[in-house]
This record gives structure tokens, sequence and C-alpha cells, in this order.
């Protein structure tokens, strides 16, 4: 079980019986560790013991890539209805976040990565997030795995060649299932939205995903200027 220990703004990933040594001192965390614990240095320094969540897998794993955010996420559990005991299938595994989360609410997640490298690192992380058991993360290319393939609640894509898979979807998908598909550019996404609605999928939707920070201050209040908080497309659909 990976822990987090925190001091004010410091977070550091451990295991039971591991070591921590920073300029705060040296402490071994006990194999017993509960989240809430509180451990102290050699130097009287306090860290506090937490569990991990999902926030915590976007920051902390190892990054292959540029890993989905957290509201990327969480409109596609939304907008999905994806829940625990729900087969997922999953390409484009990169660092695992997405795949992470999933298997976190319990979903069941096959999940395609075509770089062995990568796949390697996300297994890895997996493990961290305790849901080895839930995630299963195979190397490959899932366009040529799709005759393979079916009877998913949910279909989850953030890969170029996405709209090929979902051309598929009535295939893979039992009734009543949701696909959510990340794009990172307009083009793609219209490919992907043209090859739903050829599969004759309904709920048809693309929404571009902004998200604004706010910034307050003695002046008032007003959106940051530091970004406009674009992040890419996501597309849904759901097989009849």
């Amino acid at each position: 079980m990976t822990i987090l220990l925190v001091h004010g703004d410091r977070e550091y990933l451990r295991d039971p019986g591991e070591e921590l040594q920073t300029d705060l001192g040296v402490l071994t965390v006990p194999e017993d560790v509960r989240p809430g614990d509180v451990l102290t240095t050699h130097l009287d320094e306090e860290f506090t013991v937490r569990r991990l969540r999902g926030p915590d897998l976007f920051h902390h794993f190892e990054r292959t890539g540029a890993p989905m955010l957290p509201r990327d996420v969480g409109l596609i559990v939304g907008e999905t209805g994806v829940a625990a005991g729900d087969r997922v299938l999953d390409a484009g595994t990169g660092t695992g976040v997405l795949a992470g989360y999933l298997g976190r609410i319990g979903a069941e997640v096959v999940t395609f990565e075509r770089k062995a490298e990568f796949a390697e690192v996300a297994r890895e992380n997996v493990a961290m997030a305790d849901v080895a058991d839930a995630v299963d993360v195979r190397t490959g290319d899932v366009t040529e795995r799709l005759d393979d393939l079916g009877g998913f609640d949910v279909l989850t894509l953030d890969t170029p060649d996405a709209a090929a898979v979902v051309a598929r979807a009535p295939d893979l998908l039992v009734d009543g299932g949701s696909l959510g598909v990340y794009s990172p550019f307009v083009e793609t996404a219209r490919e992907v939205a043209e090859a739903a609605r050829e599969a004759n999928l309904d709920d048809l939707r693309t929404m571009e995903t902004i998200q604004r920070e706010m910034d307050f201050d003695e002046r008032g209040t007003r959106p940051t200027t530091t970004g406009v908080g674009h992040t890419g497309y996501l597309t849904f659909a759901r097989k009849a």
C-alpha cells in the first residue's frame, strides 16, 4: 500500500518499511502505517500519512507523456456513467491516469498501449495505485485486436486512430454502452464524430474542455490571465 507523506506543500510517496530522507530529517515508515498517522523524523519534523486519492495519481504517477487532466477524467466518468463492475476497453494508456481512476472506481479495465516501455511504466503506476488486479495493461495496437474483443460497458480512447475503433463500437459495446473519446485536435474530433454517426450510435455530442481558474485579490475578482485552460475535445456517444 503506497502512501503519501505530507509536510506543508511537500509530498513524498513511500511504501511501508521504506525510508524517507530529506533535509527535514530521516524516518522509516512503519509496516502497520495507516492514513492519519503522524510520523516524526529524527529532527522532530512531523509528516502526516495520507491515503492516495484520484488527484494524487495525476500528480505522482511517473509520466511518459502528458497525462489526462482530472477535469477531463471527471467528464468521461460523468458522461459515460462508468461504475463499479463495468467492463471498460481503454486505448492509449500512456501514463495510466484514466485507467487508474477507472480501476479505483471499481471498473474492470483492459487498456492497450502501443509502446512497450510506456506500457511497463503504466503497469508500475497502476500497481502503485493498488489497482493492478482491476487494470490489465496490454502492449499492442488495439485496432489489431478488435476481432477478439467485445462485451464492454464503456469504451474510452485517447489515440490518433480513435475513429477506426469507434467504427467498431457496435461490436465492442453491450446494448446501452457508452464511449468517450479524447481528441487533442479538432480534425481528430471530427473524424471520431463522423465515425460514430456512420456507426449509428446515439446521443452523439462533442465538446471542447475549457476551465478557467479565478483570481481573488484586494482589487476584485476575475478569471486568471495566465491561460485559457483549454485541454482538448471530448466526444461521447452511446449504443442503442
